[in-house]
């Protein structure tokens, strides 16, 4: 299998994302088409296409990383992404319908520099919203006229599913103080590998791939996912509000037992031990406590190692790709996006 480079020249991953949102963004605005006129407001809003009222807007609506992945797996099949647009709709619909669930179990008021969806309609409404996207990503993968269009529902389907166990995992930790290493990894995995593993499934079996190579374009973006999430975790006690349009420590106000504070708790010996004895601590925690204990978290070695591990995680997700028979000439747009992954905002 040899990739084709359709583009003119090297292309940055920011490019790349924006020339896949470009060729999705017609059929995903034709999907919310289909939605009653106060569901297709909401998640219009959500998308960062209109305001509160329905006035349209130029807003961001998002990297648009699975999509992306999404159509660079086509490309790289069989030399052109159009085959995949039905996937990378599904995918963006399947990640936002994830993202207004998880704003509300966060109790997060701010995504994208804006109002959750939650904060303005209610919680009652936000669920039904999410729920309504995930069943449009269903219907446009059951209703495109690609042969491969009952494999491609499959793998989204179980994707799905195995978003959701992540995020039911994630909840569940925040109340307990014994979480392992190996469970968190479980829990990254389904939460951000499952969805990003078939975006990049998705592109290969829309493509016509053989099934070999379906199974390693899922391990690339499985991989990829994992060093997202390691990145993103970071992002959730580092980064900085006017970028990451979160409050500055807020996985750790929340008591998240993300990967950087469990690698903390579990390897980081006296300071992780400082760590759990303020995770137990009852109560809401001061800003002179959450500052404390991200100190911890650093003092621990979660920060590195998340660093790091993310750094291997490409690695790997490297190798997949060499399996998946994508050759060095095809490789840099995949390594562009790997990079942007591991790299955004640090």
């Amino acid at each position: 299998m040899t990739a084709v480079d359709p583009m003119p020249s090297a292309t940055k991953a920011p490019e790349l994302l924006a020339r896949g949102r470009d060729l999705v963004e017609p059929s995903l605005r034709q999907a919310l088409g289909r939605l009653d006129d106060h569901t297709r407001l909401i998640a219009s809003y959500h998308f960062g296409w209109c305001d509160a009222d329905g006035r349209p807007m130029t807003g961001s609506s998002g990297k648009a990383i699975r999509p992306g992945l999404t159509l660079l797996v086509a490309e790289a099949v069989c030399g052109t992404p159009e085959p995949a647009v039905p996937g990378g709709v599904a995918v963006e619909l399947v990640h936002n319908f994830s993202l207004i669930h998880d704003d509300l179990m966060d109790r997060d008021t701010r995504r994208r520099h804006r109002r959750t969806v939650w904060s303005i309609w209610g919680d009652a409404t936000a669920v039904l919203v999410g729920d309504a996207l995930a069943c449009l990503a269903d219907e446009v993968l059951d209703e495109c006229d690609s042969p491969y269009a009952a494999c491609a529902g499959h793998a989204l389907a179980v994707a799905t599913r195995e978003l959701i166990r992540g995020q039911v995992l994630d909840l569940a930790f925040e109340q307990r103080d014994d979480v392992g290493m190996d469970e968190c990894v479980d829990m990254a995995v389904g939460k951000t590998g499952s969805l990003l593993g078939a975006s990049a499934e998705l592109g290969a079996i829309l493509a016509g791939a053989d099934a070999a190579a379906c199974e390693e374009f899922r391990s690339y973006g499985r991989e990829l996912g994992l060093a997202f999430q390691l990145v993103d975790d970071l992002l959730g006690i580092w980064g900085e509000p006017e970028k990451t349009g979160k409050p500055v420590f807020s996985d750790l106000r929340a008591h998240k037992k993300t990967l950087p504070v469990v690698w903390s708790l579990e390897y980081g010996g006296t300071y992780g031990q400082e760590l759990a004895e303020w995770l137990a601590k009852p109560g809401v925690p001061s800003e002179d406590d959450v500052q404390r204990a991200a100190v911890l978290v650093e003092r621990a070695g979660g920060r590195e190692w998340a660093l790091a591990e993310a750094g291997e995680r490409v690695r790997r997700a490297g190798r997949a790709l060499y399996m998946a028979g994508v050759d060095s000439a095809g490789r840099e747009q995949f390594d562009e996006l790997s990079r942007f992954v591991a790299e955004r905002q640090l």
